[in-house]
């Protein structure tokens, strides 16, 4: 089967947007995303890329609000943000060691990007991922494996030796797509591989 790598941070509210529309481009395509937590802050240190200033951040806000409403999902900007995802990053890896990967990420995308829930506190990551069949008190233990940690550590040298430095992003083979707003390139890419 085909697949597709999908480099995200459950921090980023793009990489929430372009999560959302994973299961139909895995439909239309018969392609499979192999969903990659990755830290951003990572990212943006090794890149030199600093946080945005506060006029992109409002342009964001709005920008946001409009692709969510062309997706028809919910969407808010937390009052916890930007926020440090570590932890919750760690939980998805724990939960992906256990075949449980994906609904642990789309629990703990929503808790945040919907449900406005501070995801850098263990109780909010606990009860998200209890709250979708997920033991969540496990998960959350394991976050401080070392295993763990050196996992999403990884995750974030494999991001940057591939030349990642935003989310989301998208590989199609060895063709990479950043940004929520090139989904439907990252499709064409699948349908063309896919064939």
């Amino acid at each position: 089967m085909a697949t597709f790598d999908f480099f995200f941070d459950l921090g980023s509210p793009y990489s929430y947007l372009a999560s959302t529309q994973l299961a139909g481009i895995e439909q239309r395509t018969g392609a499979r995303a192999r969903l990659v937590p990755v830290t951003l802050g990572g990212l943006r240190k090794a890149t030199g890329h600093q946080l945005p200033p506060p006029q992109q951040l409002k342009y964001m806000s709005e920008d946001t609000a409009r692709w969510a409403k062309q997706y028809g999902v919910p969407m808010q900007i937390p009052k916890v943000f930007p926020v440090n995802s570590i932890r919750a990053l760690r939980a998805c890896i724990a939960a992906d060691q256990q075949g449980k990967g994906a609904e642990a990420i789309h629990a703990l995308f929503r808790a945040y990007w919907a449900d406005g829930n501070d995801i850098s506190d263990a109780e909010a990551i606990e009860s998200a991922l209890t709250a979708a069949g997920l033991d969540g008190k496990a998960l959350v233990a394991r976050t401080d494996a070392q295993e763990v940690k050196d996992a999403l550590r990884r995750n974030t040298d494999l991001a940057l030796a591939r030349g990642v430095f935003g989310v989301p992003t998208i590989f199609v083979g060895e063709r990479s797509f950043w940004g929520n707003d090139r989904l439907h390139f990252v499709e064409t890419e699948l349908r063309r591989v896919v064939g």
